[in-house]
Parts: structure tokens; C-alpha cells; sequence
């Protein structure tokens, strides 16, 4: 008999003993909850709690309490269902609530304007990109932490209390880098009555008027770091011109010189440090 009928008589005999202990798992659950449904009857409760009813399975501690002043606080069961339906949106909210978007931006302009198609990588820009973010978010994150998650896991504050501690530090961010234009145009197409201060603006409005000047912003960065890499283009393809080489491709030609002025002027250190600089927090 061969090794991988062998492999495959073996992966059998695991699947149905894996069978046969989930059908005799689950018929010791249905008989127990059977025997609990005759021994206790089922009561309901008449206070503000959702509580299980007795004898049926389901997850303990599923309570609303509401509070003195008319908000409702959520037990822990509740609070973990929602912050794991939270979690789908964490990608979107990485990308338009902080400074991801720009810097991903600039490096894509800027591996185009070297002319380099997959050097670095999108792995590589995207982790770059990621850890630059976090890098400049920190006093962001800071400040959540100590106002909000602190607070909250020394339980001195309830989740909702929580929540709006931790948008307060995120819309002083998004606040600082949009451009009153772009807050204007939203608030215009919304028909949003006129706030008094800046820091009364709603995340509705906040959040794409921000996205659009992060996107207006790092396209005038990429427009400048273009310009230099357009020159030498523009010199190679004159020369080879002029020495009647039209059918070599400037792009070849001009490549290593892009790259050796990039290295020469210290690019990264200068991209990097410029994109970090570009938030005022």
C-alpha cells in the first residue's frame, strides 16, 4: 500500500472519530438541557435587565442597565459582539480617519516617478506606510489611551463615555489637517446648519472633507517630487534624440541616473521626513 493511500485511511479514521465525539457532545447537551427544562421551569423577569431565561442555553450576563442620566451601559458579552462587528470596519477607518492615506499616496507617485513598476513592492509601501502611521498617530493613540481605554478598563467610565472620549482626540487630528474649503463645500451639500465652533463639526462632515484634502495635499507633495525625476527623463530622451537613437527607450536609459539621484540626496530620509513633518498635530 502506498503512502498516500495510508495518509488517506488515516485522515478517514480521524473524521469519523471527530464525528462520533460531536454527535455524542450533542446529545449530551440535548439531553442535558432537556433535564433542565423539566427540573426548572423557564421564569421571566419583569426589571429593565435582559437576563436568559432559566434552563435555556445562551450566553450569561447579557444585561442593559440603564443609567441615572438616560444612557444605557452594556454589559462585557455585548461589548465584545460589538467590537468584533467593529472590527470589519477597522480597515476603512484606518484609511480615512488617519494619515495612511497620504503617505501611501506619495510613495505610489514616487515609485512612478523612478519608473520602477514593482521595486519596492506593495507589501513593502503598504507596511511602510502602516508603521509611518503609527509613528505620527502617536499622541493620538496616547491621548486615547490615557482619557479613554485607562479610564474605561479601571471601570471609572461606562463604554458610551468611552467612545466619545475616544473621538475627541481623533477630530482635533482631522480637524488640524482639513482645509476649511473642503468643510464649507461638505457642510454645503449636506445643508448643515452653521456651527460655532470648529470643534462642533460631526464626523459626518469631518471625515470626507478630510479625506479630500488628504488626497489635494499628497497629490501637490507627489506633483513636486515628480518634477526633478520629469527633468532627467526630459535630458535623456533629448540626447538620444539628438544622437539619432529614437528606437532605444529614454526610460532605460534614464533609470539609473533617477535612482543615483535619488540615493545621492538621501530620498527616503528626505520623503519620510518631509510626509512626518507635514502633520500639524
Amino acid at each position: 500500500m502506498s503512502e498516500f493511500s495510508r495518509g488517506n485511511i488515516v485522515l478517514a479514521r480521524v473524521a469519523m472519530a471527530l464525528l462520533l465525539l460531536l454527535l455524542n457532545v450533542s446529545s449530551a447537551w440535548a439531553q442535558s438541557s432537556a433535564a433542565a427544562q423539566t427540573d426548572t421551569p423557564a421564569t421571566i423577569t419583569t426589571d429593565s435587565s435582559i437576563k436568559p431565561l432559566a434552563g435555556i442555553p445562551g450566553l450569561p450576563a447579557m444585561t442593559v442597565t440603564t443609567q441615572a442620566d438616560g444612557s444605557q451601559d452594556y454589559t462585557v458579552s455585548l461589548q465584545i459582539l460589538a467590537i468584533m462587528t467593529a472590527l470589519t470596519l477597522l480597515p476603512s477607518l484606518l484609511m480615512m480617519m488617519t494619515s495612511f492615506t497620504r503617505i501611501i499616496i506619495v510613495f505610489s507617485i514616487l515609485r512612478q516617478a523612478l519608473g520602477l513598476q514593482q521595486s519596492p513592492s506593495n507589501q513593502i509601501l503598504v507596511g511602510l506606510a502602516l508603521f509611518l502611521t503609527m509613528f505620527i498617530m502617536t499622541p493620538v493613540f496616547t491621548a486615547v489611551n490615557e482619557t479613554a481605554l485607562q479610564p474605561y478598563i479601571n471601570e471609572e467610565i461606562t463604554s458610551s463615555e468611552a467612545i466619545t472620549r475616544t473621538a475627541v482626540p481623533f477630530h482635533k487630528f482631522m480637524l488640524a489637517q482639513t482645509r476649511e474649503s473642503d468643510l464649507e463645500l461638505f457642510m454645503r451639500i449636506a445643508e448643515s446648519p452653521p456651527v460655532d465652533t470648529a470643534e462642533d463639526v460631526p464626523f459626518t462632515i469631518l471625515v470626507p472633507a478630510f479625506v479630500t484634502s488628504e488626497l489635494k495635499t499628497a497629490f501637490q507633495i507627489g506633483f513636486i517630487i515628480f518634477i526633478p525625476f520629469l527633468v532627467i527623463d526630459i535630458v535623456v530622451a533629448s540626447v538620444l534624440m539628438a544622437m539619432g537613437m529614437m528606437m532605444l527607450s529614454p526610460l532605460i536609459i534614464s533609470l539609473p541616473f533617477k535612482i543615483m539621484l535619488f540615493v545621492l540626496v538621501d530620498g527616503w530620509a528626505m520623503i519620510i521626513g518631509t510626509l512626518a513633518a507635514s502633520f500639524a498635530i
